[in-house]
């Protein structure tokens, strides 16, 4: 089952549903209508932008890609474009030219380590995520993915920190409707259990009731089998009078 998050970033927002278009730093229009034919004005960037939209991630790459030698911008978005059709060599090579173009971009040195982390490379992850953050020191993106990243090294203590992080700058970042681009990668069941705990404890020190006792049950469902953990580690200690944590607790668990 598909269930880890991470975060592959546009200049400004990533794709989103409903669809909208960006110009060379931001989406900003609605698409068209796909059996509308298309405006002449339109410049070759923001007709990939409309395939994108419409998830003709090949016919995207055609528009970006004459561009992309010589525009970071272009260059991330054919990356992007790769990415969504899991050529990862490929999204490597573009994500790597717009850094070429423009060292400073922290959306392209985010998205080359969301390259390393699917190649299960997870320390050269953690290096580029930490790259962006230098440039963009609050970008709840690149902390979740960060933390995503610790938590693929068992680096579980410094996954929690960073996620906490994260969930400080925006709260909405692990809900899975969010409006940022994303590209989901897969875990055995043990690790989904460990994953959906460690959010579950993330957002129980932050004061998020709801979104802790949600993720403490997909932690129980995905098989977490240590349920003393809930009633003896700290950040619990809110939380054990409330009627649905004890239900929680005390309920039958069929895995997922």
């Amino acid at each position: 089952m598909s269930f880890v998050s991470l975060l592959v970033l546009g200049t400004g927002l990533a794709f989103q549903t409903p669809p909208t278009v960006q110009a060379s730093d931001g989406f900003r229009v609605s698409s068209p209508n796909q059996n509308q034919a298309p405006n002449p004005a339109l410049t070759p960037e923001v007709r990939g932008d409309i395939m994108m939209a419409r998830k003709m991630f090949r016919e995207a790459i055609d528009f970006y890609k004459p561009g992309a030698e010589t525009s970071a911008i272009l260059a991330n978005k054919t990356g992007i474009a790769y990415h969504q059709l899991q050529d990862l060599d490929n999204a490597e090579k573009y994500y790597r030219r717009a850094i070429k173009l423009n060292s400073k971009y922290p959306e392209a040195i985010n998205n080359l380590g969301t390259v390393y982390y699917a190649k299960k490379s997870y320390r050269r992850a953690v290096n580029q995520y930490r790259n962006a953050l230098r440039i963009t020191p609050n970008s709840a993106s690149v902390l979740s993915n960060l933390g995503t990243a610790y938590f693929a090294r068992k680096q579980y203590d410094e996954a929690m920190k960073t996620y906490a992080q994260a969930v400080a700058i925006d709260p909405e970042i692990f809900d899975t409707h969010s409006s940022q681009g994303v590209m989901v990668q897969e875990r055995t069941i043990e690790e989904r259990a460990g994953y959906f705990y460690i959010l579950a404890k993330t957002c129980a020190k932050a004061g998020m009731t709801d979104r802790s006792l949600q993720y403490m049950r997909k932690a129980l469902e995905n098989g977490f089998k240590d349920k003393d953990k809930f009633k003896a580690e700290p950040e619990f200690a809110s939380l054990q009078d409330n009627m649905e944590f004890q239900e929680i607790l005390a309920a039958e668990y069929k895995i997922l």
